[in-house]
């Protein structure tokens, strides 16, 4: 089995559904780090296990996933393609405006084992709800993207939506959306985040992006890959013009602002510590909390995806031929963001250590080697436990509470104490023995 943040993915997709079935509150993970920490809300449940969680009991767990990938594809594109249409842009322009954003090549790489990717669908959600007047559509869809545990994201997803309402001339809809996202993400911070081992600086330093990067369709380091199209931002410079100097769309001037801050405000913060005064931002803002600079990309994808939406209107609006512009416009796009993201992976879907584990008597199941809760091959963990659920001493989360990562420390050798029943332990990342006690 392969380690990585996928494995996470689907825990927390599957948990809801796993909970429900069983009558107990879907939002709760009852099985990590236990008995040392309470039941930890599962935010990254929210809202997407309820598309994923049918798909799984369907398909099973690899095939399932599959489908939901695609489906954050078609999800992502409708989505941005309608807020365009609803900004007044015609059907072809839309398409290519959908086009570009799900095939953004940010939103994929965070689509292929983050919920980064598929969340990002609501930001464009959000933006509709801005657009038609419905103030409830707008606040579900920016609360959603911290309650789904993507509070990074909401640190830029927020002021965006606010700033584009204020364009827009709606600025008690933008305050109360604002507002609301604001209390989701509190709320999360202060269920799952507020007890977080803090994380150095040095870390950011590893994952700051750097200027080459921005030209690279290399997928190299996933966390810095940041490709945007080598095309696509020049087409994008092409729709700022067209918005100042054209009357493509009402309040044009004041959309290209906001549309062309939210195209390079996130591509500078993604430099992090490369980036001079990023570490002077970090100490004294919000993003403290944060370890991964790229993270507000999305809003730089949706921007630069609109803003070459708007270009295609302009040139089209006197043309004859205008789905046939759009047609060939979305070749080229697919084409410009076209990257190879996917590789197979080794699915082990019934193991025969974790079927032996389903039928010992009840008590805690311990994995060794045990490792910290922030260690990447404990997705591993994860992913088997899902064939044979039980409470466990470890899991894996980045955020995890301190306790969790001093129980990690103290293990085997308080296994008895912690009321472990069961020992899987593995080889070469794979369960090789299973021992009852």
């Amino acid at each position: 089995m392969t380690p990585g943040d996928h494995l996470q993915t689907v825990y927390a997709l599957w948990l809801p559904g796993h909970q429900l079935a069983r009558g107990a509150e879907p939002w709760l993970d009852p099985y990590s780090f236990q008995p040392e920490v309470e039941p930890r809300v599962n935010f990254s449940g929210w809202p997407l296990a309820a598309v994923y969680g049918p798909l799984q009991a369907l398909l099973g767990t690899v095939a399932g996933w599959n489908v939901f990938v695609l489906l954050t594809y078609l999800g992502a594109g409708g989505l941005a393609a309608l807020w365009l249409r609803a900004l007044g842009l015609g059907l072809g322009a839309a398409l290519v405006g959908g086009l570009a954003f799900a095939l953004a090549p940010y939103r994929v790489a965070q689509s292929t084992g983050h919920l980064l990717g598929p969340i990002s669908m609501l930001l464009p959600l959000a933006l509709y709800g801005v657009e038609r007047r419905q103030a409830w559509l707008a606040a579900a869809a920016l609360a959603s993207i911290p309650l789904s545990g993507q509070v990074h994201l909401a640190l830029g997803a927020i002021p965006f939506v606010l700033a584009y309402a204020l364009a827009r001339r709606r600025p008690r809809l933008g305050a109360v959306a604002a507002g609301v996202g604001i209390g989701a993400g509190v709320l999360v911070w202060a269920l799952t985040l507020r007890d977080a081992v803090e994380r150095p600086f040095s870390e950011v330093e590893h994952y700051s992006a750097t200027l080459g990067d921005f030209m690279s369709r290399d997928p190299g380091e996933f966390e810095h890959f940041v490709y945007l199209g080598w095309l696509l931002p020049a087409v994008a410079v092409v729709g700022i013009a067209c918005l100042c100097y054209r009357n493509t769309i009402s309040a044009g001037r004041r959309l290209a602002l906001v549309l062309g801050l939210g195209a390079l405000v996130p591509c500078l913060l993604a430099l992090g510590a490369n980036m001079p005064g990023y570490g002077l931002l970090w100490r004294n803002t919000p993003l403290h909390a944060t370890r991964v600079p790229e993270r507000l990309l999305p809003i730089a994808c949706l921007c630069l995806a609109a803003l070459a939406a708007v270009a295609i209107a302009c040139v089209t609006e006197t043309q004859t031929r205008s789905r046939l512009v759009a047609a060939v416009a979305c070749v080229v796009v697919a084409a410009d963001l076209w990257v190879p993201l996917y590789d197979p992976l080794v699915a082990d879907e019934d193991n025969g250590i974790y079927a032996q584990v389903a039928e010992a008597p009840a008590g805690r199941l311990l994995e060794l080697p045990a490792l910290p809760p922030d260690a990447y091959a404990g997705s591993v963990y994860l992913y088997y436990s899902m064939q044979a659920p039980r409470e466990r001493p470890l899991g894996y989360a980045t955020s995890a509470p301190p306790a969790a990562f001093r129980v990690a420390r103290e293990l085997p050798e308080r296994a008895s104490e912690l009321g472990v029943s069961v020992v899987v332990e593995y080889r070469d990342g794979v369960p090789d023995v299973v021992t009852k006690r």
